[in-house]
Protein backbone atom coordinates (compact mmCIF):
# COMPACT_ATOMS: atom_id res chain seq x y z
CA UNK A 1 0.00 0.00 0.00
CA UNK A 2 0.89 3.47 -1.00
CA UNK A 3 0.53 6.34 1.24
CA UNK A 4 0.68 9.31 -0.18
CA UNK A 5 0.50 12.59 1.72
CA UNK A 6 -0.49 16.31 0.42
CA UNK A 7 -1.17 19.69 1.55
CA UNK A 8 -5.12 20.13 1.37
CA UNK A 9 -6.40 23.32 -0.93
CA UNK A 10 -9.13 25.44 -0.19
CA UNK A 11 -10.39 24.26 -3.41
CA UNK A 12 -14.13 22.99 -2.85
CA UNK A 13 -12.57 19.20 -3.80
CA UNK A 14 -10.53 18.94 -2.01
CA UNK A 15 -13.07 20.21 1.01
CA UNK A 16 -15.54 18.07 -0.31
CA UNK A 17 -13.19 15.19 -0.09
CA UNK A 18 -11.92 15.79 4.00
CA UNK A 19 -14.90 16.87 5.10
CA UNK A 20 -16.45 13.35 5.89
CA UNK A 21 -13.20 12.65 7.83
CA UNK A 22 -13.49 15.88 9.32
CA UNK A 23 -16.68 14.73 10.52
CA UNK A 24 -15.63 11.65 11.74
CA UNK A 25 -12.99 13.24 13.66
CA UNK A 26 -15.53 15.10 15.37
CA UNK A 27 -18.27 12.26 16.63
CA UNK A 28 -14.83 10.45 17.85
CA UNK A 29 -15.07 13.15 20.22
CA UNK A 30 -18.92 13.27 21.20
CA UNK A 31 -20.07 15.50 18.29
CA UNK A 32 -22.90 14.62 16.29
CA UNK A 33 -22.60 14.04 13.01
CA UNK A 34 -22.77 17.36 11.16
CA UNK A 35 -21.35 17.17 7.44
CA UNK A 36 -22.28 21.00 6.23
CA UNK A 37 -20.68 22.17 9.61
CA UNK A 38 -17.56 20.24 8.77
CA UNK A 39 -17.63 21.44 5.51
CA UNK A 40 -18.36 25.08 6.65
CA UNK A 41 -15.91 25.05 9.22
CA UNK A 42 -13.25 23.22 6.68
CA UNK A 43 -13.72 25.65 4.12
CA UNK A 44 -13.56 28.55 6.40
CA UNK A 45 -10.24 28.03 8.04
CA UNK A 46 -8.44 26.68 4.23
CA UNK A 47 -10.06 30.06 2.28
CA UNK A 48 -8.69 32.58 5.45
CA UNK A 49 -5.33 30.88 5.79
CA UNK A 50 -6.14 29.73 9.24
CA UNK A 51 -5.23 26.25 8.85
CA UNK A 52 -2.89 23.82 7.04
CA UNK A 53 -4.31 20.44 6.31
CA UNK A 54 -2.41 17.60 4.98
CA UNK A 55 -4.50 14.75 3.82
CA UNK A 56 -3.46 11.09 3.60
CA UNK A 57 -4.31 8.89 0.44
CA UNK A 58 -4.28 5.57 -0.87
CA UNK A 59 -5.08 4.98 -4.49
CA UNK A 60 -6.87 8.39 -4.72
CA UNK A 61 -9.04 7.94 -1.45
CA UNK A 62 -8.47 10.17 1.61
CA UNK A 63 -7.68 8.01 4.43
CA UNK A 64 -6.49 10.74 7.36
CA UNK A 65 -5.61 14.23 7.83
CA UNK A 66 -3.48 16.15 10.52
CA UNK A 67 -4.65 19.66 11.04
CA UNK A 68 -2.36 22.59 12.08
CA UNK A 69 -3.36 26.22 13.26
CA UNK A 70 -0.67 29.09 13.73
CA UNK A 71 0.15 30.63 16.75
CA UNK A 72 2.98 32.91 18.16
CA UNK A 73 6.08 32.17 20.65
CA UNK A 74 6.46 35.40 22.87
CA UNK A 75 9.39 34.05 24.43
CA UNK A 76 11.18 32.38 21.57
CA UNK A 77 9.71 35.25 18.71
CA UNK A 78 8.67 32.98 16.11
CA UNK A 79 5.64 31.50 14.86
CA UNK A 80 4.70 28.16 16.21
CA UNK A 81 2.06 25.78 15.56
CA UNK A 82 -1.05 24.20 17.52
CA UNK A 83 -1.79 20.23 15.93
CA UNK A 84 -5.12 20.70 16.72
CA UNK A 85 -6.32 17.32 14.91
CA UNK A 86 -5.24 13.97 13.27
CA UNK A 87 -7.43 11.78 12.17
CA UNK A 88 -7.14 8.20 10.72
CA UNK A 89 -9.98 6.04 9.87
CA UNK A 90 -10.50 3.28 11.30
CA UNK A 91 -9.82 0.57 8.38
CA UNK A 92 -6.70 2.27 7.77
CA UNK A 93 -5.04 2.49 10.92
CA UNK A 94 -1.66 1.09 11.77
CA UNK A 95 -0.89 1.39 7.94
CA UNK A 96 2.09 3.87 8.87
CA UNK A 97 -0.63 7.01 7.64
CA UNK A 98 -0.50 8.59 11.33
CA UNK A 99 3.00 9.13 11.42
CA UNK A 100 3.23 9.89 7.54
CA UNK A 101 0.95 12.81 8.02
CA UNK A 102 3.02 14.00 11.62
CA UNK A 103 6.09 13.88 9.91
CA UNK A 104 4.59 16.21 7.04
CA UNK A 105 3.27 18.34 10.10
CA UNK A 106 6.45 18.51 11.01
CA UNK A 107 8.17 19.22 8.15
CA UNK A 108 5.78 22.21 7.64
CA UNK A 109 6.73 23.68 10.64
CA UNK A 110 10.74 23.34 9.84
CA UNK A 111 10.03 25.07 6.68
CA UNK A 112 8.00 27.72 8.16
CA UNK A 113 10.34 28.49 10.67
CA UNK A 114 8.46 27.45 13.96
CA UNK A 115 9.80 27.74 17.39
CA UNK A 116 7.55 24.72 18.69
CA UNK A 117 4.30 22.26 17.37
CA UNK A 118 2.20 21.41 20.45
CA UNK A 119 -0.62 19.00 20.40
CA UNK A 120 -3.23 17.63 23.13
CA UNK A 121 -4.21 14.25 23.50
CA UNK A 122 -6.79 12.50 25.49
CA UNK A 123 -5.18 10.75 28.53
CA UNK A 124 -6.68 7.37 27.71
CA UNK A 125 -5.46 7.74 24.48
CA UNK A 126 -2.51 5.20 24.33
CA UNK A 127 -2.19 4.70 20.88
CA UNK A 128 -1.31 8.35 20.22
CA UNK A 129 0.63 8.81 23.12
CA UNK A 130 3.10 6.28 21.80
CA UNK A 131 2.79 7.57 18.15
CA UNK A 132 3.45 11.07 19.94
CA UNK A 133 6.11 9.78 21.66
CA UNK A 134 7.92 7.69 19.52
CA UNK A 135 8.21 10.95 17.06
CA UNK A 136 10.02 13.19 19.89
CA UNK A 137 7.31 14.51 21.72
CA UNK A 138 7.39 15.18 24.93
CA UNK A 139 4.78 14.70 27.85
CA UNK A 140 4.49 18.73 29.08
CA UNK A 141 5.41 18.53 33.01
CA UNK A 142 6.15 21.48 34.19
CA UNK A 143 3.35 23.71 33.05
CA UNK A 144 -0.18 23.60 33.85
CA UNK A 145 -2.76 23.93 30.99
CA UNK A 146 -6.40 25.69 31.51
CA UNK A 147 -9.45 25.75 29.55
CA UNK A 148 -11.66 28.66 29.47
CA UNK A 149 -15.42 26.90 27.74
CA UNK A 150 -17.26 29.96 27.14
CA UNK A 151 -20.89 28.10 25.53
CA UNK A 152 -21.01 27.60 29.53
CA UNK A 153 -20.66 31.28 30.29
CA UNK A 154 -23.91 33.70 30.42
CA UNK A 155 -22.93 35.97 27.51
CA UNK A 156 -24.07 39.63 28.38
Amino acid sequence: MTIRVRRARAHPDDVRRVTPLFDAYRQFYGRAAAPAVARRFLSERLRRGESVIFVAEVDRRLVGFVQLYPTFSSVGARRAWVLNDLYVEPGSRRTGAARRLMEAARGHALRTRADWIELATGRANAAAQALYESLGYVRDEEFFHYTLTLESIAQP
